[in-house]
């Protein structure tokens, strides 16, 4: 799982153009029907258990673009439409009738919300088409919109410095800064779940009952992630400056679900947006989440949702997952489906390789032609023209049946034949048996000790949140019962933290604080959820012997003998000493 910022106003244009309409390269979408109409695509849905707090809406009910508009765009109910309707007909002022539609308060988006140097690139824009005979607001080429861009920006900096600017990061600076709107609200957060490549190869080239089961248990893992989010990392904070953080009634939410990439191959994921609105769980007040969690939490809901999915896998299919080493060393290694050709995945993942080779081609080119690196919005474009460049053949819309018979046909290439494919399928889809383990108090305190050591390998300190995602993976790997991974993870996050982690912040159980200000699990509301810092008594150990010994003079030296030994060794080997 994959997490983004969505401002306000950007982050409605963002939902609506890429990721409602599933990234497409393509113009002239003028809907989100016409647009899953064209695609065959399931339409987005409202997701989330604050949904309960939204009149006229529920779970499961089908998104439109003039929803999205007032949620995330301008903070307001979905509905904001047949509410404002409503209290006009009730005989409500005009004040009344906005106010109507509010959930808290609107998201401060600024009408006229265009920079100077926005506004002169539009105008030189417009005289470039004049000049052609076309109408003002036509699009124009990337590459003239970009001069366009680079010479109001090297006027720009002239007039604020008496000077051209040094280099390119001067001139990408100064189109930063005065691209920049005024408008900072955060409208909400994209969280985009992928299962592995595995699980979708496994989804494009399986029998359509098959396809469904997995694509069900793709959605459930998405579920219970964000319950897991729900539970543990969904706050808001009330009072003077955000003082006291309290909890919600859950999470309001649209769930979009991809069938392919940009490339075109086979990528089952669901971008979830959720909206920067949310209740206190007490009084029902609409305030903004406290996103500080939501991001801490990113890597420990993340991994719920991928055990949750090899779980409901494993349930429904009878799928085995093993760990596979990747390329990189510094990564963790990933887990895939038993049975499913790693060159199937390689050959679909060359094509993404192969746009993203022409992209940095185009980005190069870009930043020779006009003296900067390209903007966050010249990048997109390159993105698609590379993307263009590099199809072998028109891919959008296509229906799923279309997609099935193109990536049926890509995989009988790889695997030698549809014989080669539906070996590949029985294998995975009939792995030999593995018996579930039988979980005892030892094997809790030797996973505990093995979450710990690898805790403190890699970093000096952790929080709850690194010991839940380390929990989640050793689980996964374990081979144990479905019904004993949530309380098993439980078990070791609590086995690491109260018995093998010290804690370097004072717990809050320790100050005597009302009921009143606590949360459902104790903690005052003057602290942050899973905010506590914890290290281990090891690297307590090793930093006292640091400190010990940065007080000491007798250490050891090296004899001259030695250096000049060291320098000759290194010259004859050809490898020439950094000091």
């Amino acid at each position: 799982m994959s997490i983004h910022k969505l401002t306000a106003g950007s982050g409605y244009d963002y939902l609506t153009r890429q990721v409602a309409a599933q990234d497409a390269t393509e113009k002239g979408h003028t809907s989100l029907a016409i647009y899953y109409s064209a695609k065959g695509e399931a339409p987005g849905t409202w997701i989330g258990s604050g949904m309960a707090g939204i009149d006229g809406l529920d779970e499961g009910d089908e998104v439109t673009a003039e929803q999205m508009r007032n949620l995330f765009g301008a903070g307001k109910h979905p509905l904001a439409e047949q509410l404002r309707a409503a209290a006009a007909a009730d005989g409500k002022i005009e004040r009344e009738q906005e106010t109507a539609t509010w959930l808290g308060t609107p998201f401060r988006v600024y009408a006229n919300d265009t920079s100077p140097f926005r506004i002169r690139v539009a105008k030189e824009v417009a005289a470039l088409n004049a000049s052609l005979g076309r109408r003002s607001a036509d699009p124009i080429p990337l590459t003239d919109r970009a001069r366009i861009r680079t010479q109001v920006a090297v006027a720009v900096f002239r007039e604020e410095y008496g000077r051209d600017p040094a280099d390119a990061r001067e001139l990408a600076a100064t189109i930063a800064k005065h691209s920049r709107p005024r408008t900072n609200a955060v409208a909400g957060y994209d969280l985009t779940f992928s299962p592995v490549k595995t699980v979708s190869a496994l989804w494009a080239l399986a029998d359509r009952p098959t396809a469904a089961a997995i694509e069900r248990a793709h959605q459930q893992a998405v579920r219970d992630a964000l319950t897991f989010l729900e539970n543990t990392a969904l706050f808001t904070r009330e009072g003077t400056n955000g003082v006291r953080q309290v909890e919600t009634r859950g999470l309001i939410a649209t769930a979009f679900t991809h069938r392919d990439s940009r490339a075109g191959d086979p990528d089952l994921h669901t971008h979830v947006a959720v909206a920067n609105k949310v209740q206190t769980r007490d009084t029902g007040r609409w305030l903004a989440i406290d996103g500080r969690l939501m991001f801490a939490a990113t890597v420990a809901a993340s991994e719920t949702y991928n055990t949750a999915l090899e779980r409901h896998l494993t349930d429904t299919l009878g799928v085995r997952f093993e760990v596979r080493e990747g390329d990189d060393p510094r990564k963790r290694p990933i887990r895939e489906i038993v049975g499913v050709d790693p060159g199937l995945a390689a050959s679909w993942s060359a094509r993404r390789a192969s746009i993203e080779t022409r992209r940095a081609e185009l980005a190069g080119a870009f930043q020779a032609t006009h003296g900067r690196p390209p903007t966050p919005v010249e990048s997109v474009q390159l993105a698609q023209q590379a993307t263009l460049e590099t199809r072998q053949g028109k891919h959008e819309p296509r229906s799923l049946a279309e997609q099935r018979a193109t990536w049926a046909a890509q995989a009988r290439q790889v695997l030698g034949g549809e014989r080669g494919v539906q070996a590949m399928l029985h294998r995975a889809l009939h792995p030999a048996a593995r018996p579930t383990r039988r979980v005892e108090a030892a094997w809790v305190r030797e996973t505990a000790a093995t979450i710990q050591e690898t805790l403190q390998a890699h970093r000096s300190y952790w929080q709850r949140w690194h010991v839940e995602a380390e929990a989640q993976r050793q689980v996964r790997g374990a081979d144990v019962h479905t019904h004993d991974v949530d309380p098993l993870v439980g078990l070791l996050v609590d086995e690491v933290l109260t018995r093998r982690s010290v804690p370097l912040t004072r717990s809050e159980r320790d100050i005597d604080t009302p009921a009143a200000l606590r949360r459902s699990d104790g903690a005052s509301v003057y602290t942050v959820a899973g905010s506590t810092l914890y290290t281990s008594p090891d690297l307590l150990a090793a930093e006292a012997r640091i400190v010990a010994h940065a007080g000491q003079h007798d250490a050891t030296r090296a004899t001259r003998a030695a250096v000049e030994q060291a320098l000759a060794q290194s010259a004859t080997d050809g490898l020439p000493l950094n000091a």
